[in-house]
């Protein structure tokens, strides 16, 4: 994930010329910080434990690896691979984000022996049963949303920026926005509300347990996100971050996924 030059040099120059910051410019601007401070790990790999609860609060577990490459010129590369239960190992998805165009993605069946392309009109769909949908999963790239500053607004214990998000691909989005509270201190991000197609609340993701790595990277040990509209949630427990794992592109190619163990 690297911020285009050309979103830089015109931020850098409105500043120079001591034009007024708009909610839009200030909305920018914040999503510009967070994203400098989430860049520059390179690559990493971490385990998961994904808990599905039904609106009866019934639960099921999947445990799944993950492993992200950082790219210099365009969206990060990201592998997820299922280990248990038996009925799913080896289901894995390998996503492509891209900063202008619609992400690549694939997933890899293994009852069928086939891997799938995920269509663009498909990104809003559920990933494996959960609340996160494949949009979801890949990195969130700055040239691909416009931006607004809302307010400053307290969550927890931290003084918070609330900035609204819309996707510049509409048609193939399953939001009409995102509303993201990010801290002042350290941009981490604590909660996103998504907003359908008909602008009504969807889902609530809550990020929490934070810990450093690298000694710049704040990163969630726990994800929540409960769906506000069917009252099933799915959490995601991060576990065992490696950073600088020796991860390069031949790790993350599309003919290998049948391949996984």
């Amino acid at each position: 994930m690297r911020l285009s030059l050309f979103i830089v040099v015109i931020l850098f120059s409105s500043c120079l010329q001591g034009i007024a910051e708009t909610p839009e410019e200030k909305g920018l601007a914040i999503i510009i910080e967070a994203d400098h401070r989430a860049s520059g790990f390179d690559n990493y790999s971490a385990e998961m434990k994904m808990i599905l609860r039904n609106r009866k609060k019934e639960e099921s577990i999947r445990i799944i690896r993950s492993q992200v490459l950082e790219t210099t010129d365009d969206g990060d590369k990201s592998l997820t691979i299922f280990d248990l239960p038996k009925d799913v190992r080896g289901t894995a998805l390998l996503t492509f984000t891209h900063k202008y165009t619609s992400d690549d993605q694939w997933l890899y069946l293994p009852a069928l022996e086939r891997v799938k392309r995920i269509s663009s009109s498909n990104k809003s769909g559920s990933f494996m049963g959960s609340e996160f949908a494949y949009e979801d999963l890949g990195s969130r790239e700055v040239e691909k949303y416009t931006y607004r500053y809302l307010k400053d607004e307290e969550f927890g214990d931290y003084l918070c920026v609330v900035v609204e998000s819309k996707p510049e691909d509409s048609k193939n989005s399953g939001y009409s926005r995102i509303v993201t509270w990010l801290d002042k201190q350290e941009y981490r991000v604590w909660k996103e509300d998504y907003y359908d197609k008909k602008n009504r609340l969807l889902k609530t993701l809550t990020l929490k347990d934070y810990s450093k790595y690298l000694a710049f990277l704040w990163k969630p040990h726990l994800l929540q996100m409960v769906n506000q509209q069917n009252g099933k949630e799915t959490d995601f427990l991060m576990t065992n971050y490696r950073f600088a794992i020796g991860l390069t592109d031949r790790d993350f190619s599309k003919k290998s996924l049948s391949r996984l163990r």
